[in-house]
């Protein structure tokens, strides 16, 4: 399903539907240049698991946990990562076991290790407008905003 986004808060919305359908275990895994809005995509998947945490890029950190919601978030940043075997060594297969949510930025650089994801495409088409492609999933017809 493709739908289109005309501001930051409508993005978060968008992924705020999405983050309220979501089950132990679900793995996004985002496509998107630099500021396409990854990051508001995840703060809306964490206000629908009812996180009351302070979401941000984890460009720096590689992983942030959110744990205040009804399962916990793991947001990765893959963009500094060689390969799929780094995301290993980070201990992927822990945060997988946890029974959270992972959602993984720059995905396409850990592609092998994506297996069953939900894929979110983030594509700018203005400045605060967005065409969102979310593939796989739950009942992706019920997110209309």
């Amino acid at each position: 399903m493709t739908y289109l986004t005309n501001s930051p808060e409508e993005t978060q919305a968008l992924g705020a539907k999405l983050g309220a359908k979501l089950q132990p275990g679900a793995v996004i895994a985002y496509r998107g240049d630099l500021g396409a809005g990854k990051t508001a995509f995840t703060r809306g998947i964490a206000q629908g698991l009812g996180a009351s945490d302070m979401v941000t890029s984890p460009t720096y950190t590689i992983v942030n946990e959110y744990l205040s919601g009804r399962m916990p978030l793991f947001h990765f940043d893959m963009y500094r990562l060689p390969d799929s075997d780094s995301l290993f060594d980070i201990g992927w297969e822990d945060y997988l076991e946890r029974g959270g949510v992972c959602a993984v930025e720059w995905s396409e650089n850990v592609a092998d290790a994506m297996e069953d994801a939900i894929i979110i495409s983030i594509e700018k088409t203005g400045e605060e407008s967005r065409r969102i492609t979310i593939e796989g999933g739950p009942e992706l017809e019920d997110l209309s905003l």
